[in-house]
């Protein structure tokens, strides 16, 4: 189970609350597990006793951000940008609010401003998504993928898919540690650390096939996974690929690939990859064939995926064709088991936090819900 280091914090805090640097480690420490509103809480109290306090301020204005506290956030930035030797980080927290407040413009100019002070404050994916808002004039709906047929007919004209940007983290999943290790030594480190990896010729990117029975959280480690390092997610179904009109399938699957890869850093989750990826052998039809082709052109065909995370979920690994298993495609495989005791007790603890329940044994429900899946304790 994962150690929460807030509670002796907020223990350390109140036998001394005049203490600042306990102050910031426990905003810090809410910051990192992204419990936003609890920080702010936080941020504000210390703010109380120490109101000068360049560094608690900051910390406000980025749960503000986080939030989508625009306003509020921003009359805080104003008043920190203001100083004569500002800190970078307040030009790169007013950039995001700014971009939040429709002002893509406005958000370049701050971005470029905190670059400029400090160069480690660069964001490649901030960089992406000011460049997009100045490309389509800071269009108000989410951003989409369009699919459908090739001549945009009425069985397919109006399909599409939505691009997510996930709240959820790694914090928010229950068990499932060695998988977390797996993703985050796979995806999560060379976004972290990219010039390391490129020093050894290593790409951002690649792709990892989850697999292991239904409901044990598979599409949750994904959506987690892009949460973790503020990547934009695109789920992928059977449906959203196959199409009736030939040639189409190979073209819906080109079309995602190639917004990934406009959009990166991005998590692209194929759920039930085996019915995309089948093994070649088995299938009759040369339209089933042509897509798995294209499948594996666009994993590494002419194109980069650099800095595009491909994850795959299967009950059924033993049916992908043999192809998709070699280097730089789904080359490394995860099992994703039902959660253990320690597992179902974390979910368990999870789903009722914040919920009007009494006092509940969770250690004796964990007990009792052997082989349990995630989905069946969230029906639990």
């Amino acid at each position: 189970m994962e150690y929460d280091e807030t509670s002796g914090l907020r223990e350390a805090v109140k036998a001394s609350p005049d203490n600042l640097p306990l102050r910031h480690l426990l905003v810090n420490a809410l910051l990192r597990r992204k419990n936003y509103a609890e920080a702010e809480i936080e941020a504000k109290d210390a703010l109380r006793l120490f109101p000068d306090n360049q560094q608690l301020k900051l910390s406000l204005i980025e749960c503000f951000t986080e939030q989508d506290k625009v306003s509020m956030g921003l009359v805080l930035t104003e008043e920190i940008t203001a100083l004569p030797t500002p800190p970078a980080r307040a030009f790169l927290l007013e950039s995001k609010l700014l971009l939040k407040a429709k002002d893509p413009h406005g958000a370049k100019e701050s971005y470029e401003k905190a670059v400029l002070i400090n160069p480690e404050m660069k964001d490649t994916f901030l960089e992406s998504e000011i460049n997009l808002a100045i490309g389509r004039g800071v269009n108000p709906e989410p951003e989409r993928i369009r699919l459908g047929g090739s001549e945009g007919e009425e069985d397919g004209g109006d399909r599409s898919i939505d691009i997510e940007r996930p709240k959820v983290g790694f914090a928010d999943v229950g068990g499932m540690d060695k998988v977390k290790e797996e993703i985050n030594l796979k995806i999560i480190s060379p976004l972290k650390f990219p010039d390391l990896y490129k020093a050894y010729g290593k790409e951002i990117g690649g792709g990892i096939l989850l697999y292991g029975p239904p409901g044990c959280g598979k599409t949750f480690i994904a959506r987690a996974t892009a949460g973790e390092v503020n990547a934009n997610f695109i789920y992928v179904g059977i449906s959203d690929i196959l199409d009736m009109w030939m040639g189409s399938s190979e073209k819906n699957l080109h079309a995602i690939f190639e917004k990934a890869r406009k959009l990166k850093p991005c998590v692209l989750f194929f759920d039930e990859v085996d019915a995309l990826a089948a093994n070649r052998t088995d299938l009759r039809q040369s339209a089933g064939k042509n897509v798995i082709n294209q499948f594996l052109f666009e994993l590494d065909g002419q194109y980069s995926n650099d800095g595009v995370l491909i994850l795959g979920a299967t009950n059924a690994p033993w049916h992908l064709d043999n192809a998709f298993r070699r280097g730089g495609r789904f080359s490394r495989v995860i099992f994703v088991p039902p959660p253990d005791a320690a597992g179902r007790e974390e979910i368990l603890r999870i789903h009722l936090k914040n919920k009007p329940i009494g006092k509940v044994d969770f250690a004796k429900v964990a007990k009792h819900t052997k082989d349990y899946s995630g989905a069946d304790l969230q029906t639990l």
